[in-house]
């Protein structure tokens, strides 16, 4: 008696591309993974000392770099950006546009608010300014990113402050500045200038999360093809 493997070649057909489109979506997991993981080291490198910085520097400096600069903070005109939460919490990451010496613009993050319960009431975010430049440390880092596109809306171009956005580019906030920005915020350390809750983490989910799921899709790819060899897999008397 032997075995003898005889699947409809339509089964085949189906389960040769589930099996491809798995190892697919694996490798696409894997790499995403190792993008993570770079993100997340260079998040870890932000724990150094903070090295002086200029306008000038600021654009040829790595994200997550810990920088110390000095500046005025307009008060007068802040962003609030919506749909960050904070242990659960819905609230808002408040953003002031810190004017370096040279007067060029960094847009500082100054921590997080919670949601006031209404929305039409935004939260109390104004504070006092220092009318001579203040020594600051923090983070540098790209402007967040929604996890879809339909999260995104850019802060109005007119009306009262603070201007309310979700996920804008640093090129919108600047169009509702109206005067450029330098390519990424600063976070700002805990203790650092007026403010508010400040625990950043380093961004989207654990790496290790993304490996694992590639492990998964390819345990699918596996699992397919051992379904069809076994499920076809007939006794043939000889």
């Amino acid at each position: 008696m032997s075995l003898r493997f005889s699947p409809r070649w339509y089964w085949i057909v189906i389960v040769a591309a589930a099996a491809v489109l798995f190892v697919r979506l694996g490798i696409w997991q894997w790499h995403r993974g190792e993008h993570r993981r770079d993100e997340w080291q260079q998040f870890a490198r932000g724990d150094a000392p903070a090295v002086e910085a200029t306008a000038a520097s600021i654009t040829q400096l790595p994200q997550y770099t810990r920088v110390r600069v000095s500046g005025v903070f307009d008060a007068a005109h802040q962003f609030l950006l919506d749909n960050i939460s904070h242990n659960g919490a819905p609230g808002y990451q408040v953003l002031t546009v810190l004017t370096l010496g040279d007067g060029s613009k960094l847009l500082a993050d100054r921590g997080w608010v919670p949601f006031s319960g209404y929305r039409d009431k935004l939260p109390d975010i104004a504070f006092e300014v220092a009318t001579a430049p203040i020594f600051l440390t923090g983070r540098l880092s790209p402007a967040p990113v929604a996890g879809l596109a339909a999260g995104r809306q850019p802060p109005p171009q007119e009306g009262p402050w603070p201007r309310l956005g979700s996920f804008p580019t640093i090129e919108e906030f600047a169009t509702s500045y109206g005067a450029p920005l330098a390519p990424m915020l600063l976070l700002l350390d805990a203790d650092s200038g007026p403010g508010y809750v400040r625990d950043w983490q380093p961004p989207g989910i654990a790496p290790e999360r993304n490996f694992s799921y590639a492990f998964q899709w390819w345990s699918f790819a596996v699992l397919a093809v051992g379904l069809l060899i076994g499920l076809n897999l007939k006794r043939k008397n000889v």
